[in-house]
């Protein structure tokens, strides 16, 4: 069961039909909004989608007239990519195109590994398996990711 609010539930709806349209490349959904679309008791404040540095062009000139042009994402010693947020009446959505996390003295890309569909209101979702989520999470290493990947742990095999 999912535990996204009523205002993510309607940016979902209007913006996850678009995705299926627009992005030519695999995209999925990640970060706070992805875990509780598999079950996790958490909260998202915001939609977090990761596509290709393509897509994301293609989506900065579809969503133009919603975009925040003078938004700078947090953590840019730790994460770049090809940016953009995005605010729509019911919440935020930020674009990470070809998002690159720095470990290890380098840059690496962020690859989601295995998806799997979320059904939201009769929309196929993409995210990452409850097992990638972890890793991802984990890897991304900042508090909030480690207590999203503990919460993640806690669905066992329950979830896909």
């Amino acid at each position: 069961m999912s535990h996204l609010s009523p205002a993510l539930y309607a940016t979902l709806a209007e913006i996850v039909p678009d995705l299926h349209v627009h992005c030519v490349d695999p995209w999925c959904l990640i970060g706070s909004a992805a875990a509780p679309l598999l079950g996790a008791q958490t909260s998202a404040a915001d939609l977090d989608v990761l596509t290709s540095r393509a897509d994301a062009e293609v989506l900065m000139a579809h969503w133009a007239q919603w975009r925040e042009p003078a938004f700078t994402p947090p953590d840019a010693d730790r994460f770049r990519s090809h940016f953009a947020r995005f605010h729509f009446p019911g919440a935020p959505v930020e674009v990470m195109g070809a998002l690159e996390l720095h470990a290890d003295d380098r840059w690496q890309p962020v690859l989601p590994g295995k998806l799997v569909l979320a059904g939201v209101n009769g929309l196929a979702v993409p995210v990452p398996s409850v097992e990638e989520q972890i890793r991802l999470c984990e890897s991304f290493g900042r508090p909030k990711d480690l207590q999203r990947a503990a919460l993640l742990k806690q669905l066992g095999g329950e979830r896909p």
